[in-house]
């Protein structure tokens, strides 16, 4: 059984934590962002550098909640101070990537390049022409931003061609035998 929700989140110098309404709102030196969360069950104590997340009963959807509260707001307050990034390697023959301005152009075997673009959520960076960094305060964002670059050309399991997040594995298959 998880006691996630029981664990403390330590609040590093320069964050600063509300809660009121049903709206966590979580402040550091790399932006804002916020939460909403079911007030009715959940509440939240912010005592100097330590925060806790208090449920109202043992029922189980109140203790499911208390775990996901608890993990969000760890995560928020990672973001506000270090930030998240993920990592995507590009891996074909002749394939690479390049950032134009607020755009990264990725050349990975269609007949016409791919434009994928910055938001104000998103921040794209190319240290080298076969990687993409994806990065941003929001985990959730930055997780969904990469898989969605990611879709853009699958890694294929025969030659293991494709756009992979950096240390993924990728199962590979025997090509065709030989007939008679």
């Amino acid at each position: 059984m998880s006691r996630i929700g029981r664990e403390p989140v330590k609040v590093p110098a320069g964050v600063t934590i509300t809660a009121d309404n049903g709206l966590l709102t979580v402040k550091g030196p790399k932006g804002t962002l916020t939460q909403d969360y079911d007030a009715t069950c959940i509440s939240f104590n912010i005592e100097g550098d330590v925060a806790h997340v208090v449920r109202a009963n043992d029922e189980a959807s109140v203790r499911a909640k208390h775990g996901l509260y608890r993990a969000l707001l760890s995560n928020m307050v990672v973001g506000v101070t270090n930030g998240y990034a993920k990592t995507l390697v590009v891996n074909g023959v002749g394939w690479k990537v390049a950032k134009q301005g607020n755009k990264v152009v990725l050349n990975v075997g269609f007949s016409h390049p791919v434009e994928i673009f910055e938001n104000d959520d998103i921040k794209l960076e190319c240290p080298s022409i076969t990687e993409i960094v994806v990065s941003g305060i929001n985990k959730e964002k930055v997780g969904q931003y990469a898989a969605t670059v990611r879709c853009i050309r699958k890694p294929e399991p025969y030659h293991g061609y494709g756009i992979a997040y950096k240390g993924e594995v990728i199962e590979r298959k025997e090509g065709k035998t030989a007939g008679k």
